[in-house]
């Protein structure tokens, strides 16, 4: 027993034709549901603290919806609304109650915060067993090192959508447009856990779309609109688009959201690909209540 909890049983998507579309959101309603029942078996609640600092309108919503679907798994919510003026002294003082707190099992600091705020002390203050955002460099070691530990949430929701379509990923071809702590570095990290061959690709690397095309698995996380065209898609590759870019629409005044890839280009070639919205994106929240529950187990040393 390794205080984890298995995927979901595999979506029902068929049999596999060229541009299948990976359902992320019906993914993740399934994982939240599994984790919903799984909490209703414990003796106590998993609890998630939620720290927000200043008033950026995104995080607002982000914290919102996490605070929310936190309360219907049936895990305690504990969040913090802090001023713009907090100091760096403040914030580090309530991150250690936090740690110290019994009721607490996970700690989630919203980035970004302002800018006067030192991000990589204060998520480094959290205890890497209560670290769901899997952001700490304690985290990050016991990733590079194979050993168990949180994992960021948006890699781990990639994986797990690429081992509900793909089931072994073992001898694969695996390239990772971006090399951020955040996506980048540890979905690779985990590919090669999966026995992939990776490749991570970035602004320095050379012909780029002729090396997105060698993929059997492509991985976009850059932050750029569109950037990846359909003649980078190997066919029948497995295509994970992790951006999430608002542009101009259409109609005048409006905005839309787009991926770091092309999909209209893109899905007629691919194996299986995520949309946005609708893929990769609603997984984060589900991955952030699963490592929470996989922390509260290890903290209460309570067998699955």
């Amino acid at each position: 027993m390794n205080g984890q909890i298995s995927a979901p049983a595999r979506s029902n998507f068929g049999v596999q034709t060229l541009g299948e579309i990976i359902d992320g959101k019906a993914f993740a309603a399934n994982l939240l549901s599994t984790i919903t029942a799984e909490v209703a078996k414990l003796p106590f609640k998993p609890g998630l603290a939620v720290v927000l600092v200043g008033d950026d309108a995104a995080s607002r919503v982000y914290v919102a919806n996490k605070i929310r679907t936190t309360e219907q798994a049936g895990m305690l919510s504990v969040h913090h609304r802090l001023g713009a003026d907090t100091t760096q002294a403040e914030l580090l003082a309530l991150v250690a109650r936090l740690n110290a707190d019994p009721n607490v099992h996970g700690i989630l600091v919203q980035l970004p915060l302002p800018k006067h705020l030192n991000a990589d002390e204060v998520i480094n203050t959290i205890h890497p067993d209560k670290d769901v955002d899997g952001l700490t460099v304690v985290s990050a070691g016991r990733l590079a090192s194979g050993l168990p530990g949180l994992v960021s949430c948006t890699p781990l929701g990639c994986l797990l959508l690429l081992q509900d379509h793909l089931a072994d990923l073992s001898g694969l071809n695996a390239v990772v447009l971006g090399r951020s702590n955040l996506v980048g570095k540890p979905i690779a990290q985990l590919l090669l856990q999966q026995n992939c061959t990776v490749t991570i690709a970035h602004s320095k690397t050379r012909d780029l779309a002729a090396l997105c095309k060698t993929a059997d698995i492509l991985i976009a996380a850059v932050g750029r609109p569109e950037m990846v065209r359909g003649d980078w898609i190997k066919p029948g590759a497995t295509v994970i688009d992790v951006g999430i870019n608002r542009v101009a629409a259409a109609t005048p005044g409006k905005t839309k959201l787009v991926g770091d890839v092309a999909f209209a280009e893109a899905a007629p070639l691919a194996g299986f690909i995520t949309p946005v919205p609708g893929g990769v994106g609603p997984m984060t929240i589900a991955c952030l209540l699963r490592n929470t529950l996989t922390a509260a187990r290890r903290i209460e040393k309570i067998e699955r």
